[in-house]
């Protein structure tokens, strides 16, 4: 009797006891709808990378990562929708990849009154870079306007350092991501004397003959484009129809994929798109991912991504997200980390090349440190260009940063315009 008695009492205490804590990473992904061929394969890597953390690691510091996927269709109501209905998941979501412009601005109000983190890499709201003022926001490694900089930077590289008689074409999306570069651009035309024309595409960015009309017509120099999905085929195609020359075409990292130029054949030959990583498997960590993801049937897809620019970029995004945790869980001393532990990862980061080298990624991206001031990383990026024979994107320039010197005062003035707007009190002094 006594026996059972105790026996019942520590069955009793094992099912009153809360079960190992998970990591809960949702993933807002888009495999629906007009902009799917882009987000299936970061939506790919980014799950994957986390099923290798799972099988070959036990997930990270002991803690076995949940990924709740949530398809938003890039529609910004649904995205918001998807927050909501997973911000409470299990001991409650820790940290937000968005992969849209604007569902990140509908969630920056949502995420800072919640208290969880969001990472909007190479995107989102430029400004957010200011950690005194975006406490809970974070958009390392580089930014839009990082992004507009470094294009301008490859154009005056490529005129000797001066383009004053130049005319450069803004091909964007409209809406809040395809607007993001035209004030820095418009500042850089003030400081390097060229003409600046902006072309809006309306989603989903199908019809564009009138835009490349124009472009026919007026020959800029060179066209910048801040497209994606479809947006980035149609024009590309139409740059081919009207002989546009490829090497004078940069998109921004979001317009340089496999999927952007492959349905123009060989005649995209030459075409450029900046970047904040590298691509191709000829990396350490893609052996695990064969070993422990595809070959274990586990993989996110039907594996036919793997490499791809996009598929490297979800990958990355997870892999700055598992390097965030475990800073958070060695300051924290404890595995179990909360979403305030968590930011405070965040805001730690340093990714160095011998770190980069031991995950399996050496040479993969620039390096980078976070501060509670800079919660952008250090604006740098490079130039890629497709090679039609080969199949692929190569780098064709190394790292080199975005200019500051006009950059820091726009970042300046917009986040603390916020920060009055919204009566928020600064931070790290």
């Amino acid at each position: 009797m006594k026996l059972k008695l105790i026996t019942a009492t520590a069955a009793a205490i094992m099912a009153a006891a809360p079960a190992m804590a998970e990591l809960v990473l949702p993933s807002l992904s888009y495999r629906t709808g007009p902009y799917a061929a882009n987000g299936i394969p970061f939506a790919d890597g980014y799950a994957d990378y986390f099923t290798l953390l799972n099988e070959r690691d036990g997930g990270i510091g002991g803690e076995t990562i949940r990924m709740p996927e949530c398809e938003t269709g890039y529609n910004t109501e649904k995205g918001v929708e998807c927050y909501e209905a997973t911000r409470s998941e299990g001991d409650g979501a820790l940290l937000y990849e968005p992969l849209s412009t604007g569902i990140t601005y509908q969630l920056i109000p949502k995420v800072t009154a919640d208290g969880i983190p969001m990472h909007t890499l190479g995107y989102g709201r430029t400004s957010a870079k200011n950690g005194k003022v975006f406490k809970w926001v974070f958009n390392y490694p580089a930014n839009y306007w990082d992004g507009a900089s470094i294009a301008i930077t490859h154009i005056l590289n490529e005129n000797d350092g001066d383009i004053s008689d130049k005319k450069i074409a803004l091909v964007y999306h409209n809406s809040a991501y395809g607007k993001e570069p035209i004030r820095t651009l418009e500042n850089l035309a003030e400081k390097h004397g060229y003409e600046l024309m902006l072309l809006p595409v309306d989603h989903p960015g199908q019809e564009q003959k009138s835009q490349w009309l124009q472009i026919r017509r007026e020959r800029p120099d060179n066209v910048i484009m801040w497209g994606w999905g479809v947006m980035n085929q149609v024009a590309i195609q139409e740059a081919v129809n009207i002989r546009y020359p490829m090497e004078n075409f940069i998109g921004i990292w979001w317009s340089g994929s496999e999927n952007d130029v492959k349905p123009a054949g060989k005649k995209a030959d030459g075409y450029k798109a900046l970047a904040f990583h590298n691509f191709g498997t000829d990396y350490p960590i893609y052996d695990d991912i064969q070993e422990y993801v595809v070959d274990a049937g586990k993989a996110a897809g039907a594996g036919d991504q793997i490499g791809t620019v996009l598929y490297n970029r979800g990958m990355y995004a997870a892999m700055l997200a598992a390097e965030a945790i475990k800073t958070a869980q060695e300051m924290a001393g404890t595995s179990k980390i909360t979403r305030a532990q968590l930011r405070d990862g965040m805001e730690n980061l340093e990714m160095t090349e011998e770190k980069m080298a031991d995950l399996g990624l050496p040479n993969f991206g620039p390096e980078f440190k976070v501060t509670c001031e800079n919660h952008g990383g250090n604006g740098y990026g490079a130039v890629s260009q497709w090679d039609a024979e080969a199949g692929e994107f190569e780098l064709i320039t190394d790292y080199y940063q975005s200019d500051q010197e006009v950059l820091a005062p726009l970042i300046e003035e917009d986040s603390m315009a916020y920060a009055e707007e919204n009566d928020i009190e600064l931070r790290c002094d």
